[in-house]
């Protein structure tokens, strides 16, 4: 049985989830005490406790302390089964995150899978649904597995009530994955998406991305959904290179001037812009865990997050592997694993 302290690191979901992904995928059991200490309301929220339902179900798993508040589980996985699954958060809590959880297991389960998750799609703090179907599954792809997801209704913080979904054709082994040279960033495009507010919203942030990135017109565009849906605001600025696609991401928030968000992901932006590096933040935390399940493979990033180096903490407790960081120029980090 393996004992995980939640509290490691950065002391958030990340470390439940892994955890949870990696049960299943390797059959080890184990305990978590002190489950998001390092957060405002420690303990199982609703969207934790849904990924800790869902990857029960999916692996016919025996948990005990899987309740709202509980701070520690025991999770003892079974079998691994692909099929139909829905899962309902509840709230707005991440229906990304969710799919993160049981993701490693399905796409090395027996079968292909398909799975509607509900709750929401645009979280801040979470993997926008644009950057799985833009940014994460494309590179995912590359490694052998076919994941598609489809964003059949939004749902913004804090309404929720958005809806995705998902289906899986699995592999018997991942491809080992090499992400080293980016190369030049040959299309860019920037996406304002606006629910049940003002269009105008959408209109300052794009003439201001326009001018902080030298963004052509047909560069930038709106996406006005609708009353109901909302209010909800999303800034997502896509740069492809040869390699991939790295989608930035900014939320609109009360109080907070329609400039300023865009003025903050431009920074975003041209930051990973001149880094050079194939590998943005965020994607170098989502691929630790199919790098172990290749059990080989290297990519480039950036400067690492506290997250990326919790996410390897708890990856290399349960795959008995362990990550090579090589600091290459100074903020400039080569993540590898080898056979």
């Amino acid at each position: 049985m393996i004992s995980i302290d939640g509290s490691m690191g950065e002391g958030g979901g990340q470390v439940l989830r892994t955890s949870l992904a990696l049960s299943m995928v390797t059959g080890q059991p184990f305990t978590i005490d002190n489950i998001r200490a390092g957060r405002r309301k420690p303990g199982l929220l609703r969207q934790h406790l849904t990924a800790v339902k869902a990857a029960a179900e999916v692996s016919c798993a025996h948990v005990s302390g899987a309740a709202l508040g509980s701070d520690s589980i025991e999770f003892t996985p079974g079998p691994v089964n692909a099929g139909s699954y829905r899962f309902s958060i509840g709230s707005a809590g991440s229906t990304t995150l969710v799919l993160q959880t049981v993701l490693p297991a399905l796409i090395q389960a027996n079968g292909p899978s398909e799975l509607i998750i509900e709750g929401g799609t645009h979280n801040p703090f979470a993997p926008t649904v644009h950057f799985l179907t833009r940014c994460f599954l494309p590179v995912l792809a590359k490694m052998g597995p076919k994941v598609d997801v489809e964003l059949v209704r939004h749902g913004f913080f804090p309404a929720g009530g958005g809806q995705i979904r998902v289906t899986v054709n699995p592999v018997d082994r991942l491809t080992p994955l090499e992400l080293l040279v980016r190369g030049d960033i040959k299309r860019r495009l920037a996406i304002a998406t606006v629910a049940g507010l003002p269009g105008a919203i959408a209109d300052r942030e794009l003439r201001t991305l326009i001018k902080k990135l030298h963004l052509a017109d047909d560069e930038a565009r709106h996406d006005l959904i609708g009353d109901g849906l909302g209010p909800g605001n999303v800034l997502s600025i896509e740069l492809e290179s040869d390699q991939l696609t790295e989608v930035i991401t900014g939320f609109g928030e009360k109080s907070v001037s329609s400039e300023k968000v865009a003025r903050q992901a431009a920074k975003r932006a041209n930051d990973y812009i001149g880094s050079g590096v194939p590998v943005g933040l965020h994607l170098a935390d989502q691929l630790l865990v199919p790098l172990a399940l290749a059990g080989e493979g290297a990519f480039r990033t950036g400067t690492l997050t506290r997250h990326t180096k919790t996410n390897m903490q708890v990856i290399e407790a349960f795959m008995g592997c362990a990550f090579i960081v090589d600091e290459t120029e100074p903020g400039r980090h080569v993540i590898s694993l080898r056979s």
